[in-house]
């Protein structure tokens, strides 16, 4: 059983069965050689490593090596248990024995068991991505729309709480967050959108806000050839006030998003001040007090989500202040150690259109963009009316910090121009600056430094 143990088969090619023997060893011995192989190639070539873990057919492949192996290898310590001759020991020691053995076997079969039901639990996750790999990028960059929906149970695509593009350089990850207010109005759809089409003259109905088009796309869906007619018109309100071509969007479910965050064991943020848990229609339950904190998933949405004693602003500023420090703080390894939670969280949480086939390259795309400050702009005041915005103004501002991003924006002197750096203001909300002034963290070329 010991020689089973540390090399499976060579019981039976000493003493039982030797085909069965040197079958086992034979597969042994070529496992092990697979093993050291692909760790040395992901060691040596990192791209080959996010291929594995985001192939769904490796995954079932390394399912069902498993599963096969759990059984040959119990089977392996029962049949040299039998070589073993237990029937000729005494009564005690053939307890023993067999106390031995069942414990070998249901430690290494159960081991093998729960690598596969891991592998399981990220091929599910992965075969719930749309198929297709990935596409182009515009102008050199992938345009991502990020959408924070309601925490509310079923409510799906209704009422995007925070809407935010992630504009990712496909060469560098050089990365800019252009953040949209939910109470923006009066802007244009997409050129040749069906929401263009409804509003040639833009979203200049009583009441309407940018926050609202999904709730107008999901009661006229018959406009609409799509499983997601809010989600849709978003993107095409979204592309109009951006001038940006969306290449791939995000639902989050806000609720989920705690579990998300549990799920990396919580992030750090420097709090500036206490801010409310609670609010939004309910009472105040506590406080997130000043400092340097390390948030659970309940607290870190709260941080994120809280209006009590801030504006919209404030909380678009802390929110980007969640996203980089997660962003900075979650590893690949701590990754990989809770990928089954993640999985679930993730599950639970998000909505996307991004293809399956396109998940290793956003992961290497990914890391890049963990190297490069993040650069931020929004649009809100005090350089954006958001009741009646300047649509060639915001294009301006947008392309502008894509251009700083890109190191193509320079001044007369052929000097490569950076944003300014702001002057120490109050902290409001929660969040450096104030509503007059703007808030650091939304329009800055280093989130992390703002916030």
């Amino acid at each position: 059983m010991a020689f089973t143990l540390l090399l499976p088969g060579s019981a039976q090619l000493l003493a039982g069965n030797r085909d069965v023997g040197r079958t086992a060893i034979r597969v042994w011995l070529i496992s092990l050689a697979t093993l050291l192989g692909v760790a040395v190639t992901a060691a040596v070539h990192p791209p080959f490593a996010y291929w594995l873990t985001f192939n769904p057919n490796v995954m079932l492949a390394i399912r069902l090596y498993l599963l096969v192996g759990a059984v040959a290898w119990a089977a392996l310590f029962v049949d040299a248990w039998r070589i073993g001759q237990p029937l000729t020991l005494r009564l005690p020691q053939r307890r023993a024995v067999v106390g031995i053995n069942g414990i070998l076997c249901f430690s290494v079969a159960g081991t093998l068991l729960f690598g596969a039901h891991l592998a399981n639990t990220q091929r599910e996750w992965l075969t719930s991505f749309v198929d297709g790999d990935l596409g182009s990028a515009h102008d050199g960059r992938y345009n991502i729309l990020l959408l924070g929906g309601d925490s509310g149970a079923d409510r799906w695509g209704l009422r995007p709480d925070s809407l935010t593009v992630a504009s990712v350089d496909a060469r560098t990850g050089r990365t800019v967050m252009v953040g949209l207010p939910r109470n923006m109005q009066n802007f244009p759809f997409a050129k040749g959108s069906v929401m263009a089409e409804q509003f040639p003259k833009g979203f200049d109905c009583d009441g309407c806000y940018l926050n609202g088009v999904s709730t107008w796309a999901e009661d006229h869906t018959g406009l609409f050839d799509s499983t997601t007619p809010g989600i849709d018109a978003t993107v095409m309100a979204v592309e109009g006030i951006t001038g940006l071509d969306i290449n791939y969007w995000v639902m989050v479910n806000m609720r989920g998003f705690e579990r998300l965050v549990d799920a990396f064991g919580g992030v750090t943020l420097n709090v500036r001040e206490r801010i409310p848990v609670g609010g939004l229609g309910r009472d105040v339950t506590g406080y997130i007090e000043a400092g340097e904190r390390k948030l659970n998933g309940h607290d870190a949405l709260w941080y994120a989500r809280a209006r009590e004693g801030s504006d919209d602003y404030s909380r678009m500023a802390r929110q980007k202040c969640v996203m980089s420090a997660m962003l900075a703080q979650v590893s690949p390894r701590q990754a990989l150690t809770n990928f089954q939670e993640i999985a679930r969280a993730s599950s639970a949480m998000i909505k996307t259109d991004i293809p399956g086939g396109a998940l290793n390259d956003f992961v290497e795309l990914a890391l890049r963009v963990r190297t490069q400050k993040l650069a931020t702009i929004s649009l809100v005041p005090p350089h954006v009316n958001t009741a009646k915005p300047d649509i060639d103004k915001v294009h301006a501002m947008v392309d502008g910090a894509l251009e700083r991003a890109s190191g193509k924006a320079t001044d007369k002197d052929g000097e490569t121009v950076t944003a300014k750096k702001p002057a120490p203001r109050s902290v409001t909300g929660g969040s450096l600056g104030s509503r007059k002034q703007g808030y650091v963290a939304n329009a800055t070329d280093d989130v992390a430094a703002a916030c």
